[in-house]
């Protein structure tokens, strides 16, 4: 492909500009106050699709968000690429430990990135990703060197679950045939070592709650008679792992698949400082599961985290109170073979095991997906190396992720094709956290290395 270098560099501003506005509308999905801008982020991305060169783009109603759908089929015999990705964003709590409005996007430099970074909610998960490929599209129509037909589906639920993506998925196999799937929400290794993800971890997320009496008791005249529902709530996810950092839970890593000492030798490969690592975090040491490196513990392995727990008084000042109920959000990130529903159903056998007889329990499960792995010698792989070594003059390392896309494993059940995992994030963008950000270089370089995979996918489907 020729000139891509030379139109990113010309558009440059464009392109940036675009995005800020973009991540200025507040499209959180798990917030229903946030409701109207979610819809109106989904009128933006189908506005974009048409300016970039999709023949046709529609919006696609659910019971939840609409997903933004669009296509430019050029000729029925040439091989179609389906590009995945989602408008909504993560609530940005909390706020006051952001250094600029999350929602008010600002390029600052970084001793990582001295070109610039926009920090603003979203800007790398996902939309700045997402909006990589829509500009891609833009590069391919607009010099009219796209080589085989594209389709978009853009959703506005990856962060509450893609409750509604699946039903979608499995209603409309006919207008999603594809020959691959193409998503950017990953990340890679660092700017100087590209990778591609050819692993996810699945996930089981669930809520928690005891009670205990049946209402808040003074804790002077109760407490040490009753059981406090917080105590018990500490002591109940305390259980959860043992002195070994390993799950309690039994039946947990039954079907847990244990990586050969050569494949744990070659993910070693990867260039990686625990120092920094733990420099960048602001910690003195690691911590997790014995017998596994740090890249082990976050991608080849299971976990267990209480992502958020609450109950009782926690408003200024002191309320000597014992609260009727107590509760926690907890999260699994599970391996392949691993199934989502099993293992949240054994959680729930196990947790309410472990509750003393003074209180009740009940385990909410919320959302969850499986894991997934893609070969490394399929020819959507091969395209992508091969497009990373021409940007970046280096081939791709392939890494497994600790993060879950829990539809990409419906993607291949439904759609019969593998997916492919592009990411020009960094572990340092702070994606979930306050001050998420996405290198500008990093945005630039997916905008030139994408349709590199358009031209290496089409000519190796055609030997």
């Amino acid at each position: 492909m020729q000139n891509i270098d030379s139109y990113v560099e010309k558009n440059k501003d464009r392109f940036i500009n675009e995005l800020i506005e973009l991540l200025k509308i507040p499209s959180v999905s798990a917030d229903s106050a946030f409701k109207k801008d979610v819809l109106k982020t989904a009128d933006e991305v189908k506005k974009s699709l048409e300016k970039a060169g999709c023949d046709h783009v529609e919006i696609c109603e659910t019971e939840g968000y609409p997903i933004v759908y669009g296509e430019k089929i050029i000729d029925k015999n040439l091989p179609t690429v389906l590009v995945y990705g989602h408008y909504d964003v993560q609530p940005a709590d909390p706020i006051e430990l952001w250094t600029s409005p999350p929602f008010e996007p600002v390029i600052k430099k970084t001793e990582l990135h001295p070109e610039g970074a926009i920090y603003a909610r979203g800007a790398c998960d996902d939309k700045g990703q997402m909006y990589m490929h829509v500009k891609a599209m833009e590069f391919m129509t607009s010099t009219n060197q796209l080589p085989c037909n594209v389709k978009f589906m853009i959703e506005g639920e990856e962060e509450v679950g893609s409750v509604n993506l699946g039903k979608f998925v499995k209603e409309n196999h006919e207008k999603l045939k594809n020959d691959v799937i193409l998503i950017s929400d990953t990340g890679m290794i660092s700017k100087e070592t590209p990778s591609i993800t050819t692993g996810l971890r699945g996930l089981s997320y669930v809520e928690v709650e005891v009670t205990g009496p049946n209402r808040d008791l003074h804790s002077g005249l109760y407490g040490g008679a009753v059981a406090n529902p917080i105590n018990v709530l500490t002591k109940m996810i305390a259980a959860l792992h043992d002195e070994n950092n390993h799950i309690t839970i039994p039946g947990f890593y039954d079907k847990v698949e244990n990586l050969s000492d050569e494949e744990r030798a070659q993910m070693a490969k990867a260039p990686f400082s625990l120092e920094d690592y733990k420099k960048a975090l602001d910690i003195d040491d690691v911590y997790g599961e014995k017998g596994y490196t740090t890249n082990e513990r976050n991608s080849i392995r299971p976990t267990l985290d209480v992502n958020g727990i609450w109950g009782g008084y926690i408003g200024e000042g002191a309320k000597t109170v014992i609260a009727s109920k107590a509760f926690a959000k907890i999260s699994m990130r599970l391996v392949p073979h691993q199934d989502w529903e099993e293992i949240t159903q054994l959680f729930k056998k196990h947790f309410e095991s472990l509750a003393p007889k003074g209180v009740k329990v009940l385990v909410k499960p919320h959302h969850g997906g499986q894991g997934y792995v893609t070969p490394i010698d399929s020819i959507g792989y091969q395209a992508a190396s091969k497009a990373y070594e021409e940007t970046f003059g280096k081939t791709p390392i392939p890494q497994r992720s600790g993060g879950s896309i829990p539809i990409v494993s419906l993607f291949e059940q439904e759609l019969k094709s593998k997916t492919i995992l592009m990411g020009f994030g960094l572990d340092s963008d702070a994606i979930h956290s306050p001050n998420e950000h996405f290198g500008i270089w990093n945005y630039l370089k997916g905008i030139a290395t994408i349709p590199l995979f358009y031209k290496h996918f089409t000519e190796l489907s055609k030997k």
